[in-house]
């Protein structure tokens, strides 16, 4: 359970993390500088659980894993968006950051609303407005991925990728 972030659609990885703080793989840094352009007060606000909802194509522009990796060092627990760039996608998945596809529920939410996700059963439920949304839930491979904390810590514990 957590605050909704809201935030529109072509949310590009520069805005998710400015080049200018990619000169370091240290993650306590880079949620320092997290969404610092478009929200200012989003890395001394956000807390251990919170969602960050987002339109259409979150995460294009620039193929960096800095982007995910610093929206999960600020201890979001979950990207809901419209769609996602490809490539995002994968490098959140990678990390073990999960992300959900669910138009309806950014449709029908606000900055600032508390939420609960269910990642087994893909049910989101706004505890604001007392509405629940249907995602599709995270494949079992990919939320085995999640579960290890991401693809390298999966490869540790299953010794390969089944």
């Amino acid at each position: 359970m957590g605050r909704i972030w809201m935030l529109g659609d072509n949310v590009n990885t520069d805005v998710i993390i400015p080049g200018r703080y990619n000169v370091t793989t240290d993650r306590a840094q880079l949620a320092r500088y997290c969404l610092c352009e478009v929200l200012p007060e989003f890395a001394q606000q956000v807390q251990v659980g919170d969602v960050v909802m987002a339109g259409h194509n979150f995460g294009c522009g620039s193929s960096r894993e800095h982007a995910p990796a610093a929206i999960l060092a600020c201890g979001i627990q979950v990207i809901i968006a419209r769609s996602f760039a490809r490539i995002f996608y994968r490098n959140a998945v990678n990390i073990g950051l999960p992300v959900l596809v669910c138009e309806d529920a950014v449709a029908g939410s606000a900055d600032g609303q508390q939420i609960a996700v269910d990642l087994t059963t893909g049910i989101i439920r706004n505890l604001t407005t007392r509405q629940a949304f249907q995602a599709e839930p995270l494949n079992p491979f990919v939320a085995r991925i999640v579960a290890a904390g991401g693809i390298i810590e999966y490869i540790r514990q299953e010794g390969t990728l089944r």
